[in-house]
């Protein structure tokens, strides 16, 4: 690292010319000043085409003054200067950086100032500030914006200057280097002993990584390594995943300049300890990154500061120097004196030095301000292919049409309006465009009077109290009368439409994905969750359950257990929940669908009997009651679960279940977690007294019958529910015969996990939520100091906080405090007479440990979800919950360990407040289902993963089709030697029919608009072997039974027969979908790549979640920024000389060319490192594929491209 220091002139600006021996002031705009009295002459080291975008002041130098630069001759090939430009007069230039994405040069200055030029011609596009005090060190350009690094300060502004985010770094840290390791993620070092990875999708710190001090201050990375300088002098490189040190280059005594890296080599430039201190190298250290060693070091005739590979021809270097000094040298050859040239900088010394990405043009910035522009050719591009740079539109205003008011039929549409996915100002928040309906005044008593009835239409003669067609409004009245909230219907179950008030916040309304021509391809998902947990997708058949799943979710103990469960049924719910969790575990904010989890819900007959299972018309209008359905459905889950994992017998393939610790004969993990033992008792009025046990999963809420308006802690309505009293007819064995009986429950033991169903069913529960939470708000403002009339509105405006007499701050708003009622913790405690004592837990911090613990028998729960059910008249209403994620799901996400609750609606995820959690505005949001969690609940059970898949699942297994032999057989089985490794290829592909058909609309304007997608379900999944001698040859050739039925085979696109799927009368080898998903998860875990084309798609009708880096899709290597996507049938065509797809689609076809085209890919790119002439045969590939409209031709009207000139030298695969 070179370090320069700049003297307190320099700082303000001042310099004194040599020749004149005048005083110059750099003025912000960069204007110079000469001193008065002095002749306007330039400094003879300033270029008067450096000033063409300086303005000067007006009694100094006249721009007329100023000698016209000759025209400059370029040589073909060589370097020489194009143009020089003033960015700052006077302030260094620090840093600078051609844009990866348009025809752009971005430099910094030691002001923290941005500038932009555009263009070879440097004309100047955008200046900005960036920092006010720090110096810009390093600059990065991506898709949307630029990213600039200072000290302590990362910030990303679009390119005409506007803030995208501004992340705040430790002010003890110091910053020097910026890696972006893709196109979401973010390395910053610097001089401390740790290096930050920051998402820039979320801008939150993901990672720490630890290094040696004094820390690293140039990054570099290859497809192999991170490459780290530290100002030690060694280069360390570092593992892509781990970021562990893998080798180590101790490269110079002294310090570490520069560094490149290109193929296979690793060039650095440095300082090495003298005598009398440090000095430059001339000596560059090359290293062979095939060996792990130095080769002969390079001697150089300059003193070597920056130094780039410029790989056009071949691998050269460029080595430059502060004093403007540029050589060109192979690095593995001998410098020549004669490839030096000079670059002439203003200032003293050169700051900065970069490479465009066509390497057709150089920058360097001086400590003068200047930046100076090399290039190889008259009419340089400074990217292979860059996209078009906006300017400012020009006025529009002259050039528009008249419009002609009085023409009825003159279309709007001819005053152009920009496109723009932004809300525009007309568009009014519901609350302030809501319709306010008048109602009709009442007829006149006249009128009723003398109206005689004939049938339903009555008649009376006009008393001409009014004009003609005149009806009097009083609106100020009206207004008033509808703007009260005694129009409301007080109970909150079954209210009518009421479009005039709108109450529902917008984050709780229900959400619906807006479906395109691209199906979910371009839905911005990322708008609704910016967080790193998934959400769900809503648009599957009884998909109302998503909330439970996401709460069963983050209860740890469930999450871990669950995925430890394996059994051998078709249909079991604990084996499908466990692959939906694993999917959530994978998941980086991108949202997931549980179809294969709804799927065999649906097949179970006690869903279909309680009334689980909606109908897809109830569903979209909401007619079903969805509090009581998702409390039933809570009920029904936890029951259902306990029961398959009860059972104990597994076969060899799916081992991992039985071996759990959890495991009884008569109990299962659920059953550990959420059961309590009862002790039910029925006393007859004869006296004889009967006593059952029993256990049960979760417990209702029953409210009391008092009608005195008492008030009621949450804790004395949960006694009352769990220790349950009530008289009622039973049959009696001593009397033998029905007798009026006192029930009593009373509990034994408390469970780990408290569920509690709301019961909140009628507009009478309601009550008695909204009466109890005006109570206790009342209370608590009592308590705080403050006091609450009767008859008088507390005004929020004159007190939002209340304090305390002393003036200490006890609540932070009286808004936390409304329509709250139920407590955060609740303590519980068994008595020596069996009884139970229930009270609200205020004590301690709430996120501290449960210190009552070791008290025997006592337990303290906390509030870990809340159920909700959102009344929304406009869309059905919906169903959200409220979830206190823990310190285990963020570590795992987000790399930080703390807790906080979240609004979880579906695939709209949001950070809330923990009031937000347990306020019941019972006009629009009622409580359904409540989770309390025991304290320290994950420290009593052990929460390690053990992967239950094993290898078995691939090896032979029978067909359930009865018809089947094996001379049908279209696949060969892996045998055990053959078992897939990690990053072994396979090829894969997948066939698909259709359930449900697509619902849309078509609009007036003649455009569909999707309603919902239509429904698919795999039909047949295909791998074959990727390397080998057996390369080619399927190992799964499953067809997937179905009992839904199938409404569309597809058959044109898939090649499934009707018959293929039924086993009755099949002969392929059919299967269960559930052992198809179990091979396919095996080989995810081991770690193959995958290979096909559209995989996608394919992966999310089979509900898989795959990591990107297993994942090798043709349709995206075959593909070019902004362009369509090319067919599988085209590429083969064109590439392979293959004839696909003719009548039907084979999947061992499809599998088998998609394997085919990716070894010509990498043949074609040279394993990835040549992207530019990979480029030019894409271009090629789309210029021919629009000349042929996409179509391959038949055999006798074209020839394959195999025979032209350009593909002379490819063969088949």
């Amino acid at each position: 690292m070179v370090c320069f220091s700049l003297q307190s002139g320099d700082s303000q600006g001042l310099r004194k010319l040599e020749d004149t021996g005048q005083d110059v002031l750099s003025k912000p705009t960069g204007a110079v000043l000469p001193k008065a009295g002095a002749d306007p002459v330039l400094d003879a080291h300033l270029n008067p085409s450096l000033l063409q975008n300086v303005e000067l002041d007006p009694e100094g130098v006249a721009l007329e003054a100023l000698p016209v630069q000759e025209s400059v001759h370029i040589m073909e090939g060589v370097y020489s200067e194009l143009h020089s430009v003033v960015a700052e007069v006077g302030v260094p230039v620090t840093v600078s950086h051609f844009d990866l994405h348009e025809e752009m040069l971005w430099v910094g200055s030691h002001g923290g100032h941005a500038t932009s030029f555009f263009g070879p011609a440097l004309e100047r596009y955008s200046s900005f500030q960036v920092n006010g005090s720090d110096d810009i060190r390093q600059i990065q350009s991506l898709e949307s914006g630029v990213l600039f690094l200072t000290k302590n300060n990362l910030k990303y502004m679009a390119r005409g200057g506007l803030i995208i985010f501004d992340y705040l770094l430790d002010e003890s840290e110091d910053m020097h280097s910026l890696l972006l390791t893709d196109s979401s993620t973010l390395l910053v070092g610097g001089l401390q002993n740790h290096i930050l990875e920051i998402d820039l999708t979320t801008v939150q710190e993901t990672q720490k990584y630890a290094v040696e001090i004094p820390g690293v201050t140039i990054m570099r990375q290859t497809n192999r390594f991170f490459f780290c300088g530290h100002t030690s002098g060694k280069v360390s490189l570092r593992d892509l995943r781990s970021f562990k040190v893998e080798h180590e280059f101790d490269a110079f005594s002294g310090s570490l300049s520069d560094f490149d890296v290109h193929g296979n080599l690793l060039a650095a430039c440095g300082f090495s300890s003298r005598l009398t201190g440090l000095a430059c190298d001339r000596f560059l250290k090359v290293y062979d990154l095939r060996m792990m060693r130095a080769i002969t070091p390079l001697q150089v005739h300059v003193d070597p500061a920056f130094l780039r590979f410029i790989p056009t021809y071949t691998s050269r270097l460029a080595i430059i120097s502060q004093s403007g000094q540029c050589q060109f040298c192979e690095p593995t050859g001998l410098a020549n004196p004669a490839d030096i040239f000079h670059v002439n900088p203003v200032g003293p010394l050169l700051m900065t030095f970069d490479v465009s990405a066509s390497k057709q043009a150089l920058a360097f910035g001086d400590s003068e301000g200047c930046v100076h522009l090399w290039t190889d050719s008259p009419e340089p591009s400074f990217n292979p292919y860059s996209r078009e740079t906006e300017f400012a539109l020009p006025c529009l205003v002259d050039s528009l049409p008249p419009l002609d008011w009085s023409q009825d039929l003159l279309p709007l549409s001819l005053i152009p309006v920009p496109l723009t996915t932004d809300a525009l100002l007309s568009d009014w928040p519901a609350a302030n465009s809501a319709p306010a309906p008048r109602r009709a005044p009442p007829v006149d008593a006249e009128i009723l009077r003398t109206m005689k009835t004939v049938g339903f239409i009555g008649y009376a003669p006009n008393p001409r109290t009014r004009l003609r067609n005149q009806i009097p409004y009083r609106l100020k009245e009206l207004d008033n009368e509808f703007d009260s909230f005694s129009q409301v219907t007080e109970s909150p179950i079954g209210r009518e439409e009421e479009p005039h008030l709108h109450m529902v916040s917008k984050k709780y309304r229900k959400v619906t994905i807006k479906y395109s021509k691209l199906g979910l391809e371009d839905f911005d998902f990322k708008h609704y969750n910016k967080t790193l947990f998934a959400g769900l997708e809503p648009h599957i058949p009884n998909a109302y359950c998503n909330c439970m799943i996401q709460v069963l979710y983050f209860l740890e103990p469930v999450r871990c257990l669950i995925q430890n469960h394996l059994c051998q049924k078709e249909f079991c719910l604990a084996c499908e929940l466990g692959f939906l969790f694993h999917m959530l575990d994978l998941s980086r904010g991108d949202p997931c669908q549980g179809s294969n989890f709804l799927r065999a819900f649906r097949t179970i007959p006690e869903a279909s009997a309680l009334g689980l299972i909606l109908a897809d018309s109830d569903e979209a209008s909401g007619k079903g009651n969805l509090a009581r359905l998702i409390q039933r459905w809570n009920r029904f889950i936890l029951t259902q679960l306990h029961q398959d994992m009860q059972e104990l017998e597994v076969p060899q393939a799916y081992r991992g279940a039985g071996g759990s610790s959890f495991c009884s004969s008569g109990d299962s993990v659920i059953g550990q977690l959420f059961s309590c033992e009862m002790e039910n008792c029925s006393l007859c009025r004869c006296g004889s007294e009967t006593v059952r046990t029993s256990s049960t999963l979760l417990f209702t809420l029953s409210y009391p019958e008092d009608k005195t308006g008492k008030n009621y802690d949450f804790a004395q309505v949960l006694k009352r529910s769990i220790c349950l009293e009530q008289n009622t007819q039973a049959w009696c064995d001593t009397c033998e015969k029905y007798q009026p009986t006192i029930q009593t429950r009373n509990i034994r033991h408390l469970p780990d996990i408290l569920v509690i169903n709301c019961e909140v069913n009628s507009s009478k529960e309601a009550d008695f939520w909204r009466f109890q939470a005006e109570a206790a708000f009342k209370m608590a403002v009592k308590k705080y100091g403050g006091d609450i009339s009767k008859n008088k509105e507390f005004a929020l405006a004159d007190r939002k906080e209340l304090r305390s007499p002393e003036g200490l701050l006890l609540c932070p708003s009286i808004e936390e405090l409304k329509n709250v009622w139920l407590p955060f913790s609740i303590r519980m405690k068994m008595t020596k007479n069996k009884g139970l004592d229930v009270c609200n837990w205020t004590h301690g911090d709430e996120w501290g440990p449960a210190r009552a613990d070791e008290e025997r028998g006592v337990c303290v729960y906390d509030l870990m979800a809340t159920v909700v059910h959102i009344l929304d008249s406009r869309t059905g209403g919906s169903l959200v919950a409220h979830i206190k994620v823990g310190e285990t799901y963020h570590q795992r996400k987000e790399g930080v360990t703390h807790q906080q609750w979240y609004l979880f609606n579906d695939f709209l995820i949001e950070p809330i407040d923990k009031h937000e959690a347990v306020q019941f505005d019972m006009n629009w949001k009622v409580p359904a289902i409540l989770y309390y969690v025991k304290r320290n609940l994950n420290s009593r059970y052990n929460l390690n993963i053990k992967n239950p898949i094993e290898a078995s699942v691939l090896l032979a297994e029978a067909s359930l089709a009865r018809k089947q032999r094996k001379t049908h057989t279209t696949f060969i089985p892996l045998m055990l030697r053959e078992m897939p490794q990690v990053g072994d290829l396979v090829g894969l592909d997948a066939e698909f029919v259709t359930l449900n058909e697509e619902e849309a609309e078509l609009r007036s304007d003649g455009t569909k608009s999707t309603i919902k997608p239509s429904q698919m379900s795999v039909a047949r999944i295909t791998c074959v072997r990727g390397q080998g001698p057996n390369e080619g040859v399927p190992f799964i050739d499953d067809y997937i039974s179905t009992q839904e039925q199938v409404v569309d085979y597809l058959t044109q696109y898939s090649g499934i027969k009707p018959g293929d799927l039924d086993a009755k009368i099949s002969s392929k080898h059919l299967t269960t979908l559930k052992s198809t998903y179990l091979k396919l998860r095996f080989l995810i875990d081991i770690g193959v790549k995958f290979v096909g084309h559209g995989l996608q798609k394919d992966f999310r009708v089979i509900n898989l979640m795959v990591p990107k880096d297993q994942v090798l899709d043709t349709v995206y290597l075959f593909h070019m920024p902004r362009k369509r996507m090319i067919s599988l049938r085209f590429l083969a065509w064109y590439f392979l000389d293959l004839k696909i797809q003719g009548e039907t689609h084979d999947s061992i076809e499809d599998a088998r060319t998609a394997l085919q085209l990716y070894r010509k890919y990498l043949e074609l790119s040279k394993n990835g490192t040549e992207p530019e002439s990979f480029h030019k045969v894409l271009k090629a590939l789309y210029e021919k594929g629009r000349k042929m409209d996409w179509k391959v031709p038949e055999p006798e009207s074209q020839t394959s491209p195999k025979n032209a000139a350009v593909f002379s030298s490819v063969l088949a695969l």
